[in-house]
């Protein structure tokens, strides 16, 4: 007989023969290169104590910034895995960033102090509606439909359409998590894929399954505190991920995600002033409980969105989901001011730069096959392009008052990354005894070779899923 290990414990004992990160930035020195660079809000601190660390000396390490405890940030997961406390402090008037770090890393007690970076999502623009045909992300080269609308090729999708005339439609096993804002699960296109958190029963004001969120349905708002994860017409960014992903085909109307009925759950972090490491943090290990506590087939978390410097919390968390076999898949970014995008290698872009094994990071091609003018690109550490142009997705649209069904086109790294999600549910569907490595492999080894990738990817493929 085989005895097996719980899944948390199968984590923590992967967690413990866990490498340092590989890129050698430390948050003092991103928040040295920060004027008019990375964003961070400026009076506040992370502070990681080591375990075990009695209140006195929290105390101690505290004064020495003459910061206050603000916020305890301990998840589920973290409490299990027996890690120290991170703690969110606020600074008095006068106290720099910089300086406070500084003082409190002088402390026995500190495992490490780091601004509270913020994020914003990556979309660039938002075009007019399309119409029938263009959905050219979904097509392949040889497609009946390879003519796009106004005179555009859909050559280059990424061969969703044969994947789905090949019979491979379901994804309803599986599970994926967005972080990022809300997105519409009543959503005509959406509503048959929003998956639901079975350890929780609907509005009973109960924390039924224990993990710190009361009637967490459908996922959990981080950044309003609470269980509702759609707000109305200012989730657009993630209800656009979202269609991307998982829209409903085969029903008639609007469009089709790569993966049909996919179970989709909300990590919204991202609010009006977009998002910070710590609720980044609450929204990743979110994902992992879920699925190391209730043996949620969760696949891959989707992360539209980026900013900020090294952070080793968050780092720490996406290593603890690598651990549970979670894949991390991350917009490469929006650099391009100058129409030539940025160099993920010479200036790492978080969290698609971090070194996790379980990232993929996305870079955007056009309907042309060419890379975005607006995306970053790494020859070490951008993993795959995929559809980001002009793409046609899932939108919550005002109406006489009501927040009703509709469909836009955006463009960004933000919109090649569900992509890429989808892929990595549609692959896990169809060989649902893969690992995370296995499944990441299968997307860059069966990408197709594309010029315009070539010395700038890691793989120098854009995605193809047809042969999943």
């Amino acid at each position: 007989m085989i005895s097996k290990m719980p899944l948390f414990a199968a984590v923590a004992a992967a967690l413990a023969l866990t490498a340092a990160p590989s890129f050698a930035q430390d948050a003092e020195a991103d928040l040295a290169r920060a004027q008019g660079g990375p964003e961070f809000v400026p009076d506040e601190v992370l502070v990681k104590f080591r375990p075990g660390t009695a209140a006195a000396d929290k105390s101690a390490a505290r004064g020495r910034a003459n910061a206050v405890g603000a916020e305890v940030i301990t998840t589920p997961l973290m409490r299990q895995l027996g890690e120290g406390d991170i703690e969110l402090v606020r600074l008095p008037a006068g106290m720099t960033v910089a300086n406070a770090m500084a003082r409190l890393k002088g402390h026995f007690a500190v495992e490490y102090a780091e601004p509270n970076w913020i994020y914003r999502h990556d979309a660039v623009s938002n075009d007019t509606y399309y119409t029938n045909g263009s959905l050219w992300g979904m097509y392949s080269d040889d497609s009946p439909t390879a003519a796009g609308p106004s005179g555009t090729s859909n050559a280059f999708g990424s061969g969703a359409e044969k994947a789905w005339a090949a019979g491979k439609t379901s994804c309803s096993t599986v599970y994926v998590g967005i972080i990022d804002e809300g997105y519409m699960y009543t959503h005509e296109d959406l509503a048959a894929s929003a998956g639901t958190n079975p350890g929780e029963v609907a509005g009973n004001g109960v924390d039924d399954d224990g993990n710190g969120y009361v009637d967490d349905v459908y996922g959990w708002d981080f950044d309003g505190n609470n269980n509702s994860v759609f707000d109305g017409t200012g989730d657009d960014h993630g209800t656009h991920v979202a269609g991307t992903i998982g829209g409903n085909g085969g029903n008639g109307k609007g469009v089709a995600g790569v993966c049909w009925s996919v179970k989709l759950l909300s990590g919204k972090f991202l609010g009006n002033r977009g998002g910070t490491t710590d609720n980044a943090i609450r929204a990743v290990d979110y994902f992992t409980d879920l699925k190391t506590r209730h043996n949620m087939n969760i696949v891959a978390t989707n992360n539209s969105w980026g900013g900020g410097g090294f952070s080793q919390a968050l780092y720490d968390a996406i290593e603890r989901a690598n651990a549970a076999g979670i894949l991390f898949v991350a917009a490469a970014g929006n650099g391009g001011r100058d129409g030539v995008g940025d160099d993920n290698d010479k200036t790492p872009h978080y969290p698609s730069s971090y070194a996790n094994a379980n990232i993929i990071a996305v870079a955007s091609i056009t309907s042309t096959g060419a890379k975005s003018s607006f995306s970053n690109y790494g020859k070490l550490s951008v993993d795959i392009g995929a559809p980001g142009s002009g793409i046609t997705s899932t939108l919550p649209q005002s109406s006489k008052g009501q927040v009703i069904s509709g469909y836009g086109s955006y463009s960004g790294t933000s919109m090649a990354t569900p992509h890429v999600t989808g892929a990595v549910a549609l692959y896990a569907a169809q060989n649902p005894s893969a690992t995370a490595t296995q499944i990441k492999s299968a997307i860059l080894t069966q990408g197709t070779v594309t010029p315009s990738l070539s010395n700038i990817t890691t793989s120098g493929k854009r995605l193809n899923v047809s042969g999943f």
